[in-house]
């Protein structure tokens, strides 16, 4: 009896200690993410997965990770298969909690990136879905600046259509969904910029949508604004590259 209730006590307290190692290993996962350090948070949130794939805070997370990783440091080649996995974690997670607003959003990114290589008549077909993904990340956390980010690079998107794109959107949606103007992208990245004022990307995305509306003056003042920026991850070294090169056009 003594042996066996050693062995039960063993047991438990193994227990005990992975779980409390996962938690662990959660919140340094996390912590990556926030500093946007995709290269070391991407092996841990691989790695958790692996101990619950049914875990919403690792689904969706890993799935904001996939997107980030793929895009920075997979070959050409193989991005496509990160955004992938990212589409189905993201999906995964929202069928488990719908009211998770990182869930929703992780889910427009994992589009948004699968868009970037689609063609045209993907992009339309996925742009209703986009939006109406950040806008329910957005309802459930107004706070969540890089679902306004998204929401400003669709509505730029949408407004930059060529005639047959428009001609397609109005035979897919009947219509332009809400939103899809220039203006309203403005609006999207100033409410990021107002969350996440040290975040270099939002501000160089602001001037990006100013140059593309013929104001060089506003574009010029957020491009030199963001450079003010000391950048501290990969996210602020490619705003910064970009802001430069938006600059040189501007001269």
């Amino acid at each position: 009896m003594k042996k066996i209730l050693i062995a039960v006590i063993t047991v438990i307290t193994g227990l005990s200690v992975m779980a409390q190692t996962s938690e662990e290993q959660y919140a340094k996962a996390y912590k990556f993410k926030l500093e946007f350090k995709y290269k070391e948070a991407f092996p841990m949130f691989q790695a958790l997965l692996k101990i619950d794939s049914n875990n919403v805070n690792y689904e969706q997370c890993a799935s904001y990770v996939y997107s980030k990783y793929g895009f920075y440091y997979a070959p050409e080649a193989e991005k496509m298969k990160y955004y992938k996995t990212a589409e189905y974690l993201a999906k995964k997670a929202i069928k488990i909690t719908e009211a998770s607003a990182d869930a929703h959003y992780a889910y427009a990114m994992a589009l948004g990136r699968i868009n970037e290589n689609a063609s045209s008549k993907q992009k339309i077909a996925n742009a209703k879905l986009i939006k109406s993904e950040v806008d329910r990340a957005i309802a459930l956390n107004p706070r969540l600046a890089g679902a306004y980010h998204i929401l400003g690079r669709w509505n730029r998107t949408i407004a930059a259509f060529n005639s047959v794109e428009k001609i397609m959107i109005n035979s897919i949606f009947g219509g332009v969904p809400p939103g899809g103007s220039f203006d309203d992208a403005v609006q999207a990245f100033m409410t990021a910029v107002s969350i996440e004022p040290k975040y270099m990307a939002h501000q160089y995305e602001l001037a990006q949508t100013y140059y593309e509306m013929g104001k060089k003056v506003e574009a010029k003042l957020w491009a030199q604004k963001a450079l003010e920026i000391v950048p501290s991850n990969d996210d602020d070294r490619k705003a910064k590259t970009d802001c430069e090169a938006l600059l040189k056009k501007l001269e």
